[in-house]
């Protein structure tokens, strides 16, 4: 029996983890988030209110639990704010992992050799440790060079991990898609089809290029990982990559949208506070190699996403 600790279990990615687990016998999962339980469903695991910044509380859920395993999908991950609040955003990003890192090695300690076991840490990082300069899609071995601060963080906590003694994976992602329980995190499929169904217009950059990713297919990256005990920087992204632009314009050809509410834009009129790189593609050839890894395609993410969409209608 695994046991598997989800931190940032109230955000897309956490839950997507909690519902995929619980209906595997071979599992025991501890969800845990700042605050209240926000799953609709309360059963099949264990859920602790966690605030991954304080050191503590972070001791005491590895002492309490002694995880096998931990997926860490918590951040700040709001650009912008993380440019103007550098000391929140360090705290998530950076502390808190060191946080994760010692607790580990701490935890370990209070057995005995024959009882030890060396818990192994998931870390969710981001295709923006990258400057986008290189013109095409990145693999593991590119070197990042972080544009934002949020960008920065991020690449810090991958840093530390990799000098650690701790066992580790690193899964680099691509903007997340999917719905949560009670609808309560937008992200940008659901924030074109929502404005666009309201006959709103829209400006959307036609000069940044993405690889989408479904939350089911992260998901499956993240558990594949964790089945075969794999280790290093995976690369886990949807295979299509496009526009922000050409994306918003699939979004509206699916859902048969008025496109003519959709005004291309360039980056740099947006006057954005953070600095975004233009092109971040990736290469998931080793994911696909070493995981099984095998993402949809956009059109179908987007197929998918819609049942999930009329289930909860």
């Amino acid at each position: 029996m695994k046991k598997i600790l989800i931190t940032g279990s109230n955000g897309l990615l956490g839950q997507k983890l909690v519902y995929n687990l619980i209906k595997r016998n071979d599992v025991q999962i501890i969800a845990a988030s700042l605050g209240a339980n926000r799953l609709v469903e309360k059963n099949g695991y264990t859920y602790e209110s966690l605030d991954i910044t304080n050191k503590t509380e972070v001791e005491n859920i590895f002492r309490k639990y002694n995880p096998d395993f931990i997926i860490n999908t918590a951040a700040m991950t709001n650009v912008d704010a993380c440019e103007t609040k550098h000391d929140e955003c360090w705290a998530l990003n950076v502390a808190a992992v060191q946080n994760f890192i010692d607790a580990m090695t701490i935890n370990s300690q209070n057995f005995s050799e024959g009882e030890k076991k060396i818990p192994h840490l998931i870390h969710l990082s981001t295709d923006f440790i990258f400057d986008g300069e290189k013109g095409s899609e990145y693999t593991e071995t590119d070197i990042p060079n972080p544009q934002s601060y949020y960008a920065h963080s991020k690449y810090e906590s991958e840093k530390i991990l990799q000098k650690s003694k701790i066992k580790w994976t690193i899964v680099r992602t691509i903007i997340i898609y999917g719905i949560v329980d009670n609808m309560s995190r937008s992200n940008i499929v659901l924030w074109a089809k929502d404005a666009l169904s309201k006959g709103q217009k829209i400006n959307v950059v036609d000069d940044q290029f993405r690889s989408p990713t479904l939350a089911e297919d992260l998901v499956d990256g993240c558990i594949s990982i964790v089945d075969k005990g794999a280790t290093g920087i995976y690369h886990v992204s949807g295979k299509d990559t496009m526009s922000i632009l050409d994306l918003v314009n699939k979004v509206a050809d699916f859902w048969k949208l008025d496109k003519s509410l959709i005004i291309p834009i360039k980056s740099n009129t947006l006057n954005q506070a953070a600095k975004r790189p233009p092109f971040t593609g990736f290469i998931i050839d080793k994911a696909k190699r070493d995981l099984g890894y095998s993402p949809h395609s956009f059109l179908e993410g987007l197929g998918i996403l819609d049942k999930q969409l009329q289930a909860v209608q």
